[in-house]
């Protein structure tokens, strides 16, 4: 039962973002982040894709307490965890609120760190096995999408900063991407979500 909640939740947050790309195209998704969506005009559905990803992670987390039995795989399970309660404070306090950056912190680097300490450990046991080669995919693509993000990140501050735009909290971003300045951070963070989500996914689907 945990798990097909796990599967629902991944679908419905991934709708409500496949929305937001119709409803909300002055987003432009190349170099405007997810979490930009709250200023535009259907900020509940961002609110319900932030919760409804935060739920699938911390039901997920609920359902492999009982998978594990080592030090490291229970802390991957509270990463997990936490992750979950980072999203949904991203839902709570959006892009415009002062806690959002605490939500970021919470929910973006502990899934890495988390599902890796989970696959180790589970990948050679019972029914996990023959679904090693999945299991390995999606966890290595959780880090992987994280580290493609942070340089996309950084490659786009130092545009900004060589144009001389003001950076910082509480300072919105251009409505569009000056000359020069590299902008494919937008579709690296939707590559994180695809695969944070795809990972919450793949294990859930084991677990069934």
């Amino acid at each position: 039962m945990l798990a097909t909640i796990v599967l629902l939740c991944s679908a419905v947050s991934l709708i409500s973002l496949l929305i937001l790309h119709f409803v909300s195209p002055e987003f432009k998704p190349s170099w405007r982040m997810i979490s930009e969506y709250a200023l535009g005009r259907h900020s509940w559905l961002i609110t319900t894709f932030f919760i409804t990803w935060g739920l699938a992670s911390i039901t997920l987390a609920l359902a492999l307490w009982p998978e594990v039995n080592s030090f490291w795989s229970e802390t991957g399970v509270v990463l997990v965890f936490i992750s979950g309660v980072g999203a949904i404070l991203g839902g709570i306090f959006d892009v415009k609120h002062k806690h959002h950056g605490l939500a970021f912190g919470l929910g973006i680097p502990s899934l890495p760190v988390g599902s890796l300490l989970i696959c180790y450990h589970i990948i050679d046991m019972g029914k996990w096995k023959p679904e090693k080669a999945t299991i390995l995919f999606s966890t290595h693509a959780v880090w992987i999408s994280l580290l493609f993000m942070a340089v996309s990140m950084i490659l786009l501050m130092s545009g900004y900063k060589k144009t001389g735009l003001p950076m910082g909290p509480g300072i919105e971003p251009p409505k569009a991407l000056p000359n020069g300045v590299i902008g494919v951070n937008g579709y690296f963070n939707r590559l994180l979500v695809i695969c944070y989500i795809l990972w919450l996914v793949v294990i859930a689907n084991v677990l069934r």
